[in-house]
C-alpha cells in the first residue's frame, strides 16, 4: 500500500489530494485546498502554503508526492507567482523528506481520462468514476487528485 500526495500549486489556492494505491486499486483518502489572502504580502502567502501543506503531510503521512510540471503562461508575472508557490510547496515536501515526482499536464490527463487533450470537466467526471463517493473540495483539489492518480498509474516515475 502506498499513500500518494498529489499537488496542484498556485499562489491563490493550492490543491492537494491523497490516494491510497494497492496494486492497480485506488482509494480516496483525503483532499483539500489551501487558499491564500491576496491582500497579504507575498511572503505571508508563501508561508501559509508551506505551513498548511506541512500540516497535511504530518496528518496523513504520505509515502511520496507528485506535482504537475510548471507551464509558462503568457503573462510572465503569473508564471513567476506560480513558480514561487510551487517552491513553497516543494520546500514543504523536502522538509518532510518526501520524494517528489513531476508529471506533464498532458500525461496527467492521459493517465486519468485516456487522452492528453482532455478538458477539466472530463477529468472531474473520471474522478467520480475512479474515486466513487469522494467529496472533492473544489477544482484545485480535483486537479491534485488527478496528479496523484496519474502518479499511481505511472509508479512514481517520469
Amino acid at each position: 500500500m502506498t499513500l500518494i500526495l498529489g499537488l496542484d500549486p498556485s499562489l491563490s489556492c493550492t490543491g492537494w489530494g491523497i490516494v491510497r494505491a494497492e496494486g492497480s486499486r485506488l482509494a480516496h483518502v483525503a483532499n483539500g485546498e489551501l487558499p491564500t489572502d491576496p491582500k497579504l504580502p507575498l511572503t505571508a502567502r508563501l508561508a501559509h502554503l508551506s505551513e498548511g501543506l506541512s500540516e497535511v503531510i504530518a496528518e496523513h503521512q504520505p509515502d511520496r508526492a507528485a506535482v504537475e510540471e510548471v507551464f509558462v503562461n503568457k503573462n510572465p508575472q503569473s508564471t513567476l507567482k506560480l513558480a514561487q508557490a510551487r517552491g513553497a510547496v516543494l520546500a514543504a515536501c523536502g522538509m518532510a523528506g518526501l520524494p517528489v515526482t513531476e508529471h506533464a499536464a498532458r500525461l496527467v490527463k492521459k493517465a486519468v481520462v485516456g487522452t492528453g487533450a482532455a478538458e477539466k470537466g472530463q477529468v472531474q467526471a473520471m474522478l467520480k468514476v475512479l474515486l466513487p463517493g469522494a467529496a472533492i473540495a473544489g477544482a484545485d483539489a480535483a486537479d491534485a487528485l488527478a496528479v496523484a492518480i496519474a502518479d499511481a498509474h505511472l509508479g512514481g516515475r517520469w
